[in-house]
């Protein structure tokens, strides 16, 4: 009884915390020394229709009080008309502060980091969507136009004077910028948090130890990827963007929340709430389901049947969530065709997105049931024998 009680805890918490934007949409991070600068590299070719660039970044992995490199990459679009503001660093109040990425009918503020490739400190000029097609702007994208054929040339100037590659806003040799009326209408608007594929790709930098800062002294040996996690056809860094020591003392920086508890800042958006971003609305914007690696319990037919069982649930549940996403889908079709105004549209929306937590919790449960009674039981020791 106890164990369901911490479980059902534990799920609210979560709900919560992903909920919660005004606490959520920073990861305070309590040290004395910023990311390095941003690496110098070149962007892979485009792997086809759709796809959107999503420049690298400096993340912070609080269990090596290290910077770690996470590869620009191309990344398919979760919605057409959806574009990705970059995340970004900022030096606030004596510490340094991580905003994640997000997708949304606009890009948004990205702290005036110069990240290149169309992200020149404010906006993006890479491409725009007509339709349901996106258009690049072959000036600045690496685009093979006989594979992609919905493309325009717009001659770019950048704005942005820098003397260097830094990779922060504000403080000490930052980039001085303030959001827009315009950013800040975006950051108003529906956002989604990063894709499954992206907290895949978060997770794959994070455990390859050339990626560290530390290792590379900002030069990471896989910069650029041409889709996320694909590190085996990457490409390395030509040089970095300034030399990087990083200070003996790293364990000083350890990363911190709002109430100075230690935080997880940096890790893939399956590991924690999105920074900044409202929790799903719709089952089609939750994370793909993290499936355990195969039992090895000795016993051949035994590990079989617990492979079966698992796929049977997993099957079920994604059955669960596009039934729901498909009953979603028709409310706001319906919707539509009343031409219902904003307050009504709102509060589907709310009903929406307590569906789908509600159905994310019920999974989460179930999955935790199921390896609850599939773990072996503890061996019993023989007791000692009485003289």
């Amino acid at each position: 009884m106890r164990k369901i009680l911490s479980i059902r805890t534990l799920l609210f918490t979560l709900v919560v915390l992903a909920a919660s934007t005004a606490l959520s949409a920073q990861v305070r991070i309590s040290v004395e020394f910023g990311p390095p600068a941003l690496p110098v590299y070149e962007q892979p070719l485009c792997p086809g229709d759709g796809y959107i660039w999503t420049p690298g970044y400096w993340a912070w992995d609080d269990d090596d009080a290290d910077y770690y490199w996470v590869p620009g990459t191309w990344v398919l679009a979760p919605e057409v008309g959806f574009l990705w503001t970059p995340p970004y660093w900022a030096w606030s109040d004596g510490a340094f502060v991580f905003y994640d990425g997000y997708w949304g009918p606009h890009v948004g503020f990205y702290g005036g980091v110069v990240y290149g490739f169309g992200y020149f400190g404010f906006g993006f000029v890479g491409g725009r969507w007509q339709g349901d097609r996106f258009y690049y702007n072959r000036e600045v994208m690496n685009v093979n136009e006989v594979v992609v054929h919905n493309v325009y040339r717009e001659t770019v100037i950048n704005n942005n004077v820098t003397v260097n590659r830094v990779s922060y806003n504000g403080g000490p040799g930052g980039v001085q910028a303030r959001p827009r009326p315009e950013d800040e209408a975006a950051a108003r608007e529906r956002h989604m948090p990063p894709a499954s594929v992206q907290a895949q790709h978060i997770q794959t930098a994070r455990t390859n130890p050339q990626l560290r800062a530390s290792a590379n002294r900002g030069k990471p040996p896989v910069a650029a990827t041409p889709k996320p996690a694909e590190f085996h056809s990457a490409v390395p860094a030509k040089e970095a963007g300034a030399p990087y020591n990083p200070p003996a003392n790293r364990r000083g920086g350890a990363a911190r929340n709002a109430n100075g508890a230690p935080s997880s800042a940096g890790r893939p958006p399956a590991e924690q709430p999105s920074a900044g971003q409202p929790s799903a609305v719709h089952p089609k914007e939750l994370p793909q389901f993290q499936r355990p690696g195969p039992a090895n319990t000795g016993n051949p037919k035994q590990d079989q049947k617990y492979q079966q069982q698992q796929e049977k649930m997993f099957a079920k549940q994604e059955q669960e969530r596009q039934k729901l996403q498909q009953k979603q889908e028709q409310e706001h079709q319906r919707l539509a065709q009343q031409n219902a105004d904003a307050a009504r549209k709102q509060q589907v929306e709310q009903r929406h997105q307590q569906q789908t937590e509600q159905l994310q919790q019920k999974h989460v449960q179930q999955q935790q049931r199921f390896q609850t009674r599939q773990s072996p039981p503890p061996k019993q020791q023989p007791r000692p024998k009485h003289n």
